[in-house]
């Protein structure tokens, strides 16, 4: 019982250091990372506590390429709008 509770996640955890290296990642850097990830619970190979810090990291950078990818469809919409924009309003002549 006392195991269950010492690797419980709870705030101030691993995971939390792990999304604190992650933030600052460029999506190539995280995507790259992610496959590696991935690449290693495939193989099976790790411990049970080793495969769940692997997914929980693989997690992480998965939500943060969904960041990084969110953003670029933000800005090219964006960017798609304003040109509509221009090319629709009305010239005075």
């Amino acid at each position: 019982m006392a195991e269950s509770a010492k690797t419980s996640p709870s705030a101030g955890s691993p995971s939390d250091a792990i999304t604190a290296d992650i933030a600052g990642l460029s999506y190539e850097q995280a995507r790259d990372e992610l496959v590696r990830v991935v690449g290693e619970l495939e193989q099976g190979s790790t411990t049970l506590e080793q495969s769940l810090a692997l997914w929980e990291r693989g997690e992480a950078l998965a939500r943060r390429c969904e960041e990084w990818l969110v953003g670029a469809k933000e800005r090219l919409d964006a960017a798609r709008n304003a040109a509509v924009s221009s090319s629709s309003s009305p010239s005075e002549s």
